[in-house]
């Protein structure tokens, strides 16, 4: 029996050369901003230091870091992100499969009559002479692209590019998750107590109405103060019931986003957190190496660049090598016997030479992609710098506003006091009485909602400035 090696010598030889093409993602290169950025924020006098991650543990409080746990978890649309990511994972390795020799096996069966007419054959006679035969084969083909240009790996970067950039994208859905929860909770917080204010001041209403009516039955008081006072006291009905409204809608929100059927049963904290200390802001240099949205950007950016080269090599001559090797009988116990083996060798080189504009079209289409992408991660990184200066003045100016309803508040709880000192002492009446009680709620509430925009504030601070969160994903259980 002779053995014919050299079939297989030539599928080692494609599939080792092969192996030598593999393929990175393009580095990572920021461009360089085309507005001057400053040395510093100009926002608010933000503190030095780098950004520290982990800015949901600096509130304070174990439920709501539940509460983003759990809406990390069970959240849908961060879950069809996470499936994009997927996606865009396959595409990657479907654009990287042509880089390597394609192999399938083959297996082939054949049954010909073939008729002799018009031959003189003695002693025929009138009949048609006809053979038959079978013919059976098994084969195993190679083919491979050698990639010179780069064309193939060109391709298969700019979908790793697209990779990164889908993986940027879940980090930027994540941490736009987390702010959104973050602040889901704030509000229903404070929702809860403006509810629970709300019902105090109607309880006043009540109370300054009871007594007018009573002083209007005794003609102490004019028909006009007890329609003034009735009123007021549907006005404040009214409002408590807006304002159970609004807890209702903050609690289902919640709920939502934690990916809960949105009951409305949700227990909401009893009060607001207290803002944390000012936290530093970093450099504006910095920040684009730290935000996600920026990073998926600069990805798309370095995909369109290797969409570019693609689209350059697809110009060039394709040289391609085949190569088929196996055995052919007319009988099916040969197959296996390498006496009967088949081989083939054999190199394509095609030059494109006219396709009707195809080809420079798509590299014309490739470079304005390109062009579109650097466009696309100035208008972003642009952005983002507004957001953080925007979110550093805001918390200046949210903190000053704070302070003095904070002032306001604690002047008409001392007002209060002080009337219903004077009151009992015969001093003042109820009706001064029940009045210094309403200012006293109306300005505790302007100074919850205060503080839950200066909580907002903060949450979007850190958003801006791309500091990363920690949730274990088993914390979400413990959210009410």
């Amino acid at each position: 029996m002779r053995h014919r090696p050299v079939e297989a010598s030539a599928l080692a030889a494609i599939l080792l050369a092969g192996c030598l093409f593999e393929t990175a993602p393009p580095g990572r290169r920021y461009p360089e901003p085309d507005v001057a950025l400053p040395d510093r924020w100009t926002g608010a006098d933000a503190l030095p230091g780098p950004v520290a991650p982990g800015w949901l543990e600096t509130f304070g409080d174990p439920a709501l870091t539940a509460a983003v746990a759990e809406a990390v978890a069970r959240n849908h649309e961060l879950a069809a992100a996470a499936a994009r990511l997927d996606a865009a994972a396959a595409e990657a390795r479907i654009a990287g499969a042509d880089a390597w020799p394609q192999a399938g096996a083959g297996f082939s069966a054949a049954r010909q009559k073939q008729n002799f007419i018009g031959l003189p054959i003695p002693g025929a006679g009138d009949e048609v002479l006809s053979t038959r035969s079978t013919r059976l084969g098994v084969s195993l083909d190679v083919s491979w692209e050698l990639d010179l240009w780069g064309r193939v790996r060109s391709g298969h970067a700019a979908a790793l590019a697209d990779v990164q950039a889908a993986e940027a994208d879940l980090r930027a859905a994540r941490e736009s998750l987390a702010a959104q929860t973050a602040k889901a909770w704030f509000a229903a917080a404070e929702a809860r107590r403006q509810a629970d204010l709300a019902r105090e001041a109607a309880a006043c209403y009540r109370e300054t109405a009871a007594l007018v009516r009573q002083r209007y039955q005794e003609g102490l008081s004019p028909a006009l103060d007890l329609r003034q006072t009735l009123g007021e006291l549907a006005s404040a009905e009214a409002f408590l019931a807006q304002r159970e409204d609004q807890l209702d809608r903050a609690r289902r929100q919640l709920e939502i986003l934690l990916g809960r059927y949105p009951a409305g049963s949700l227990e909401a904290a009893a009060d607001l957190a207290s803002v944390p200390p000012p936290v530093p802001a970093g450099l504006p240099a910095e920040l684009v190496a730290r935000r996600p949205d920026l990073a998926a950007a600069e990805r798309r950016l370095a995909a369109a660049g290797a969409r570019v080269d693609q689209a350059r090599a697809a110009l060039y001559p394709r040289l391609s090598l085949t190569t088929t090797g196996g055995t052919s009988s007319d009988a099916l116990r040969d197959l296996v016997d390498l006496d009967y083996s088949v081989w083939t060798l054999a190199a394509n080189l095609t030059q494109p030479i006219f396709q009707g504009g195809r080809l420079l079209a798509g590299v014309d289409a490739a470079e304005a992609g390109a062009r579109a992408a650097l466009e696309t991660f100035h208008a972003a990184a642009l952005k983002a710098y507004g957001e953080v200066e925007t979110a550093l003045a805001t918390e200046t100016f949210l903190a000053r506003q704070e302070r003095e309803l904070a002032a306001a508040a604690e002047q008409a709880v001392a007002a209060r006091r002080l009337s219903e000192e004077r009151y009992r002492t015969g001093v003042d009446s109820l009706r001064a009485w029940l009045i210094a009680r309403r200012r006293a709620i109306e300005a505790e509430s302007q100074w919850r909602a205060a503080r839950r925009l200066r909580l907002d504030a903060r949450v979007n601070l850190h958003l801006a400035l791309g500091g990363g969160f920690a949730a274990a994903p088993g914390a979400g259980a413990a959210a009410p």
